[in-house]
């Protein structure tokens, strides 16, 4: 196989009580070829006990009863797919990708055309079964891909040219790598023989994106095509999900070949690394550890974002309570007793009170991220730590637990729940959860009114009550993202889309855009701050052509917010070019975003006062198409709780604002 492939595995070793052994889960019909070269230069492959089994993919009903269906990634039986083209036809490579994408299933992808990429949009033009949704900058494409995965649980798809179009997807791909989303980024490139030579719009794409992605390819065969799409979409959906890059030179999209559709594929070394189904005896262990606790808590993240149902069985049989990630919002109904919501900086003080407290602390597909530990060795300092995530490179990198499993969590809780039911084994938490329902009663999410100035929290708790909490949910990074995440009450999985690791503004838009594509039965709203939509504002002309109904909710304080937030409690609320409105006329709202949306012939509207919000948002929600709602707020506002980076839970902030000097 004549292609260049980067991104290989390296395991670290297992802490005490840890339970990994190999198994090869996928079937190898044919020795690894002599040509096939990996480098080993990203530590910590992800990893999987076992692909998802396929199911049909599910849909949400926008309906206020109706629950949020998660769709399980699917690829096209080879002996079903029926070609456009007779078997020993020649056609371009650019036609073998398309046709190669087609056969896994792809239905849209989001690609912006240009030089190195022009033979690839032709081929798009000669498919009846992919649709291009054609974004207004490479970066909104991405971001677009990411929100259709994050919404349906399929791998999202996104084109870029070479040179500029390819680097602008680059926090896309670092996005993706960060919460594990599986993207298929392709990219065109300068013809091979003009490599190396810095040609026009020429950028070492593999080189530069070989950190940031699960796996790359630079195509160096025309043949290679086939064999290499389908490994791109089984590495990037298998194990911990993440973003896998193809790029193709122009003159292999415009050479002529007979594909060979049937090569299978060869990865055993990969393979080699899937750690198998947990074994009765290591969950039989945790259950003891369950049984000899008395303050137990779950600590979930994306990880539980495929097991849904199975934690809420396991909480159901167990009772213990839970407290989700900024990632794992959903994957445990917000609403129901015994969520805890979130947790970390900006969690709930009964949340990280149970933490604190806790005497089992059980870690499920999670990371022990630093916005959720803050002092790591005063977090959950109390407790005995089981750890399962599907990624080894992740158990004990941060925090070092007493019993570990390295395998899909998914098969982890259904073993847990089959072992529960078959004992019929009872536990006893009552004592423990009046504990936290105090803690509930004593630290409510709250916040203060100012005559008829809007709270932020208001309005997104009035969009939650409008919607059910039913609604797709996307936001740009900010104070806004964190209120979005505190006040909305999330009902289920894939619902919550959020830039978490990487934290990237001008995500919110584009990625109920993509989610709009996703899911069309769907309510979607992008939650969004002034600073975060302008960043990419020029996706209103993608959502108005395509016609979606993403509804765009957006707090607009004149500032970015989280960082005026910190300026006035560290730095004595010195600005720091954190206001962006214009200097000269304070008074008005500038830039103007109802003149955005008139541009792009959006419906808009805005709301200054409380008591118009909760009329404007059902306007808003009742309105055909998409919509903008300018709601303007004060920047005083501060995200409460907030426990300072590095601190611990004793250093928790709760009251206070921007009208107050510190």
């Amino acid at each position: 196989m004549a292609s260049t492939a980067a991104t290989a595995a390296a395991t670290r070793p297992s802490p005490p009580l840890s339970f990994y052994s190999p198994k090869i889960n996928y079937q190898i019909l044919s020795p690894i070829s002599p040509n096939y070269r990996k480098t080993n230069v990203y530590p910590g492959l992800c990893i999987s006990a076992s692909l998802t089994d396929p199911k049909p993919k599910l849909s949400a009903a926008a309906a206020a009863a109706a629950s949020v269906a998660t769709a399980v990634p699917v690829s096209v039986p080879v002996d079903t797919f029926v070609s456009r083209f007779a078997p020993d036809k020649p056609r371009k490579g650019c036609d073998v990708l398309v046709e190669a994408l087609e056969r896994e299933g792809v239905k849209h992808v989001f690609a912006y055309p240009g030089g190195a990429s022009l033979e690839i949009h032709q081929a798009l033009t000669r498919s009846n079964i992919i649709k291009n949704v054609l974004p207004r900058h490479e970066q909104g494409g991405i971001f677009a891909a990411e929100g259709y995965a994050r919404a349906s649980g399929l791998p999202g798809v996104c084109i870029a040219t070479s040179g500029p179009g390819a680097t602008n997807l680059v926090s896309g791909l670092a996005d993706a790598l960060l919460d594990s989303i599986p993207i298929v980024a392709i990219t065109g490139q300068v013809p091979r023989r003009m490599i190396g030579t810095d040609a026009f719009q020429e950028t070492p794409i593999v080189e530069v994106t070989r950190s940031i992605t699960k796996h790359n390819y630079l195509v160096l065969d025309v043949e290679d095509i086939p064999y290499i799409v389908r490994e791109a979409f089984f590495l990037a959906n298998s194990g911990r999900p993440g973003p896998v890059l193809i790029d193709i030179p122009k003159d292999i999209q415009q050479q002529l070949v007979v594909p060979n559709w049937d090569k299978p594929l060869q990865l055993p070394g990969y393979s080699f690394r899937l750690p198998k189904s947990p074994e009765e005896s290591h969950l039989e262990q945790i259950l003891r550890l369950i049984s000899d606790s008395k303050k137990p808590v779950l600590y979930v993240g994306g990880g539980c974002m495929n097991s849904s149902e199975e934690l809420r069985r396991f909480v159901d049989l167990t009772g213990i309570p839970v407290a989700s990630t900024l990632m794992g919002l959903g994957a445990f109904p917000c609403t129901d007793e015994l969520s805890l919501q979130m947790l970390g900086m900006h969690g709930t003080m009964y949340a990280n009170y149970a933490v604190d407290k806790s005497d089992l602390l059980l870690a499920f597909g999670v990371r022990f991220d630093d916005r959720v530990t803050g002092k790591i060795e005063a977090f959950a300092s109390r407790a005995k730590i089981v750890h399962i995530d599907i990624d080894s490179a992740e158990i004990g990198k941060n925090k070092q637990p007493h019993l570990s499993i390295c395998g899909d969590v998914k098969e982890a809780l259904a073993g847990m729940n089959r072992l529960l039911e078959e004992t019929r084994t009872k536990y006893n938490f009552s004592s423990w959860r009046e504990e936290l329902n105090e803690q509930k009663a004593k630290y409510p999410l709250n916040y203060k009114t100012f005559g008829e100035a809007i709270p932020p929290q208001y309005a997104i708790q009035v969009l939650d009550e409008l919607t059910n909490g039913n609604a797709i949910i996307s936001s740009g990074v900010g104070q806004h993202q964190m209120w979005a995440a505190q006040f909305y009450k999330y009902r289920g999985p894939r619902q919550w889309l959020s830039s978490s690791g990487l934290g990237a503004m001008g995500f919110g838009l584009p990625a109920a855009m993509g989610a709009a594509v996703a899911r069309p039965d769907a309510v979607v709203v992008d939650i969004d701050g002034d600073g975060s939509f302008i960043m990419n504002v020029q996706e209103l002309a993608t959502v108005r052509v395509e016609n979606l109904p993403v509804k765009i909710m957006l707090l607009n304080n004149q500032h970015l917010g989280m960082v005026v937030q910190w300026e006035d409690r560290f730095y004595k609320a010195n600005r720091a070019h954190t206001y962006l409105g214009n200097p000269s006329r304070e008074a008005e709202i500038f830039p103007n975003m109802l003149k955005f949306a008139e541009a792009c012939d959006i419906p808009a509207a805005r709301v200054t006062k409380k008591s118009e919000v909760r009329e404007a948002i059902r306007k808003m929600l009742e309105t055909p198409g998409p919509y903008l709602l300018d709601v303007i707020v004060p920047h005083q506002e501060h995200v409460l709780p907030m426990i300072p980076s590095g601190g611990a839970f004793k250093d928790a902030i709760t009251e206070g604002d921007g009208r107050a000097a510190y």
